[in-house]
C-alpha cells in the first residue's frame, strides 16, 4: 500500500505551506506527508539555474529592463524552467511509493502519469486581466501560459483560495467546474480570544500592514488620512512592513517587525485599512478579522469574499481617495459601528478561514476522488 503524500512547495515561505502540510497529515494520519522542495532540488542543479538565467533574459529581458516585470518572478516563469521541473518531478515521484501528490501554488506542473495530483492556489496568470491598470503586456509569455493551463489539466482537483481564482481556473482556463473548489484559506494568527487594546475602539487608530507599499494602496491610503484628519484630527495612522517617506501629522512608520509584534499592532488599532491594487488573496484582511478589526479595502480578487459593505466593512473602488476617506471618516465616528464590524469580520473567519476547516473540505474531495486509495 503507498505510504506517503508527496507535498510539494517552493521554498519555505509563505507560511501556508507549513499550515497546509500540517492539515494534510491531519486528515490523513495514515500516511506520512513528505515535503519536496522545488528550490531545493534546483539548488542541486546549478546547470539549469545558469541556463534558465539566460532563458529570463530571452522571454522577459525587455520587460524587465521596462520594469513591466520583476526579475525574480520572472525567473520562475520562464518555458525553460517549467519543463525542466517537470521532468524533474517526473523522475522524483515514484506512483507506487505515493498515495497523491499535491502541490502548493501554480507556478510549476509536478504532475506524473499515473499518480493523482492535487494543486492549491491563490491566483492565475490570467486572473491579473481582471485588476485596474492591468493589461496583456504584463502579463507572463503565452507560451508559459500554454503551459500553465496544464498545470489545472492535469490535476484531478484544483483547490483555489478564492471564488475570483475558481472562476479564473473555470472561465479562462477551460477547466471543468466540477473538478475547481474553492476551500479558502487559514488565518496566520491565534484565535486567543483576547479583547483589543484600543480604548473601545475610541483611539481612533488607523492601521495599514503591508511590503509594497505602491501596490498595496500606500499613497492612497496617506491622501485619504489628510481628508479623514479635517473631521478627526487626533486620528492616528500606523504603517507596519514598510518605510516609506510619509509627509503627515500623526503617522507612525513601524517597518518590518517579527509576527509576534504585528499581532500586538492589530490589538492597538481601532480600524485595518489596505486600499490595494492588486491582491491575489490578501491574508492580512483575515488576521485582521482575527483581532475583531472592521476592514476598509477595496473591490478586487479575493477581498470581496470575506469584506461585506455594511457588516464587515467598507469596500472601495481602488484609487478613489475620496470615497475612501468618507470610509475611514464614518468609522471613526461610530465606535459601536465599528465594534459590530469587527465582530462580523471575526465569526466570518471562524466560519472559514481556519486551516483546520481548509485540511477538512480537501480531505473531503480528495477522498472522494480515490476512493479505491484511501
Amino acid at each position: 500500500m503507498n505510504q506517503k503524500i508527496a507535498f510539494i512547495q517552493k521554498g519555505r515561505v509563505p507560511l501556508a505551506s507549513a499550515y497546509v502540510a500540517r492539515a494534510l497529515q491531519a486528515n490523513f494520519p495514515q500516511f506520512e506527508v513528505e515535503i519536496i522542495d522545488i528550490k531545493q532540488m534546483l539548488s542541486r542543479r546549478k546547470d539549469i539555474e545558469l541556463a534558465n538565467l539566460l532563458y529570463t533574459l530571452k522571454e522577459y529581458g525587455r520587460d524587465i529592463s521596462a520594469r513591466r516585470k520583476p526579475a525574480k518572478a520572472s525567473f520562475f516563469r520562464t518555458t525553460y524552467l517549467f519543463r525542466q521541473i517537470k521532468a524533474l518531478m517526473a523522475h522524483r515521484l515514484n506512483s507506487r511509493e505515493y498515495v497523491f501528490s499535491f502541490q502548493m501554488q501554480s507556478l510549476y506542473d509536478a504532475s506524473r502519469a499515473g499518480l493523482p495530483h492535487f494543486v492549491y492556489t491563490d491566483h492565475t496568470n490570467l486572473a491579473n486581466l481582471r485588476y485596474p491598470l492591468q493589461d496583456h503586456s504584463r502579463l507572463f509569455s503565452d507560451a508559459w501560459v500554454r503551459l500553465e493551463r496544464g498545470i489545472y489539466q492535469n490535476a484531478c482537483h484544483v483547490f483555489t483560495r478564492s471564488r475570483n481564482i475558481t472562476r479564473s481556473v473555470v472561465e479562462q482556463y477551460g477547466c471543468d467546474a466540477g473538478k475547481v473548489t474553492c476551500v479558502y484559506a487559514g488565518s496566520n494568527a491565534r484565535f486567543d480570544g483576547a479583547p483589543p487594546d484600543n480604548d473601545g475602539y475610541r483611539n481612533k487608530n488607523i492601521l495599514f500592514v503591508g511590503v509594497d507599499w505602491e501596490r498595496k494602496g500606500g499613497p492612497e491610503l496617506v491622501a485619504a488620512f489628510r481628508q479623514v484628519l479635517r473631521v478627526h484630527p487626533d486620528a492616528q495612522l500606523t504603517i507596519v512592513g514598510c518605510t516609506p517617506r510619509v509627509d503627515v501629522p500623526n503617522c507612525r512608520v513601524i517597518g518590518r517587525i517579527p509576527l509576534a509584534d504585528v499581532a500586538e499592532q492589530y490589538r492597538r488599532a481601532s480600524v485595518f485599512c489596505l486600499p490595494t491594487w492588486l491582491e491575489p488573496f490578501g491574508i492580512v484582511f483575515i488576521e485582521a478579522f482575527a483581532h475583531r478589526l472592521p476592514v476598509v479595502a477595496t473591490r478586487v480578487g479575493a477581498i470581496p469574499d470575506f469584506v461585506i459593505p455594511g457588516e464587515s466593512g467598507y469596500l472601495v473602488e481602488p484609487g478613489a481617495r475620496d470615497c475612501l476617506a468618507q470610509a475611514l471618516t464614518a468609522l471613526l465616528d461610530d465606535p459601536d459601528r465599528c465594534r459590530a464590524f469587527g465582530a462580523r469580520g471575526y465569526d466570518i473567519v471562524r466560519e472559514n478561514y481556519t486551516w483546520e476547516k481548509v485540511g477538512r473540505r480537501m480531505r473531503q474531495t480528495i477522498a472522494a476522488s480515490l476512493p479505491q486509495r484511501i
